[in-house]
């Protein structure tokens, strides 16, 4: 299966890379911030990388907007994993357009309401993961991950099928 990691650097960058556990076992391609972290962690990793920041910076959505119709249309990943954040938003927009599988992980740091990014990508999302009950609640159709949940242990795993 061909995976295309999608995230912003810092936690969603740290939260993405702790699923190694799923994408490793895949042929994949990340999408990130260029940093002297992600640059390090993701040696010998194929990289794309996205135009920062993304807050409030109509400029860098066009660009990355762009980056994310050349990257998909090239690339044509079978399953688009994202963390967030802003940068996620035209790769999982587009990505469902043209026909392809999107996972979302929303941020442990959620708890009651989602994200911007994962707000404005939600009806282009297949599967939208979350941490807590309470956000589960206030969008049922998302799957709850954490300790003891299966899609702790294989994130995204059936969506691909």
């Amino acid at each position: 299966m061909k995976v295309l990691l999608v995230c912003s650097s810092g936690g969603h960058f740290k939260g993405l890379f702790q699923l190694e556990q799923f994408w490793s076992r895949h042929s994949r391609r990340w999408v990130t911030f260029e940093t002297p972290t992600t640059r390090m962690a993701l040696e010998g990793e194929q990289v794309h990388w996205a135009y920062s920041p993304t807050n409030r910076n109509l400029p860098n959505l066009l660009r990355n907007t762009l980056l994310s119709w050349s990257v998909l249309l090239h690339h044509r990943p079978d399953l688009i994993l994202s963390t967030g954040a802003g940068v996620a938003v035209p790769f999982l927009i587009l990505g469902k357009l043209l026909g392809h599988r999107t996972v979302f992980v929303e941020s442990i740091t959620r708890i009651e309401t989602l994200s911007l990014s994962a707000r404005l990508a939600l009806p282009f999302i297949d599967v939208l993961y979350v941490h807590w009950p309470q956000l589960q609640t206030r969008y049922p159709r998302a799957e709850l991950i954490g300790a003891g949940s299966r899609a702790a242990v294989a994130p995204a795993q059936d969506v691909a099928r």
